[in-house]
């Protein structure tokens, strides 16, 4: 009896312990279909921050462009405050398709990944254009 008992009290673990995960999947995979493009962006920035603390000195940002000149881009962030951006020939920038700097707009909406200098600007290593 104790036995049984026993093992009954086991296959309820396992069966409670299969439903909480196949219910946290269903849970997961139904609340990504209702995600909107703003709360992606959110996500797709917390995980750029996350991935700025695992590694030193690597930063993304993604805001819109309200001034350039040759060097640089100056960017509002979401929360209102702005960040110079640092671009090179060897600055990669990107849309759809392949871009040049001059593709880059006061007024549109950009992703920049790069490196973070001591006085808070960023160098970067990509701009991406994002359609809206």
């Amino acid at each position: 009896m104790k036995k049984n008992l026993i093992l009954i009290f086991i296959v309820l673990i396992i069966v409670g312990a299969g439903g909480f995960f196949g219910g946290m999947k269903y849970g997961e995979s139904e609340a990504l279909k209702n995600l909107t493009p703003e709360k992606m962006r959110e996500i797709f920035q917390q995980r750029g921050q996350m991935f700025q603390r695992q590694r030193p000195g690597q930063n993304f940002v993604s805001g819109q462009v309200i001034s350039k000149d040759e060097k640089s881009l100056t960017i509002k962030l979401p929360d209102g405050s702005t960040k110079i951006i640092f671009f090179s020939q060897s600055t990669q920038i990107t849309k759809a398709e392949e871009a040049k700097i001059d593709d880059v707009q006061i007024g549109k909406e950009i992703s920049v990944s790069g490196t973070s200098n001591e006085d808070g600007s960023l160098t970067a290593r990509m701009i991406q254009i994002r359609n809206r």
